[in-house]
C-alpha cells in the first residue's frame, strides 16, 4: 500500500463524505510531519528542560524536531513499501 509522503495528522473524514470527495484528495489539520516534530520538540524540551533551561536555543530546538520529523517520515515511507 502507498502512503502519502506528508499526510494530514488528523484528517477530517465527515468533511470529505459531505463534500463527496475522496479522503486521499482533501485532507485538513496539521501535516503528518508538523505532528512528528511537535511530539519530537515536546520531547527535547522535557529532556533539556532539566539541565539546560538556561541554554535552550529555540531556534535549534525547531530546527531539530523538524529534522527528526523528516527522518520518521522517510522511515515510514521506506517500511511501507
Amino acid at each position: 500500500m502507498a502512503t502519502q509522503k506528508n499526510p494530514s495528522a488528523f484528517p477530517d473524514p465527515k468533511r470529505a463524505l459531505d463534500m463527496n470527495i475522496s479522503l486521499g484528495k482533501f485532507e485538513t489539520g496539521m501535516t503528518l510531519r508538523d505532528y512528528f516534530a511537535a511530539k519530537a520538540m515536546q520531547s527535547f524540551i522535557l529532556v533539556f528542560e532539566q539541565e539546560y533551561l538556561d541554554e535552550l536555543d529555540e531556534d535549534s530546538l525547531a530546527t531539530n524536531a523538524y529534522n527528526l520529523a523528516n527522518a520518521m517520515l522517510k522511515t515510514r515511507e521506506t517500511s511501507n513499501q
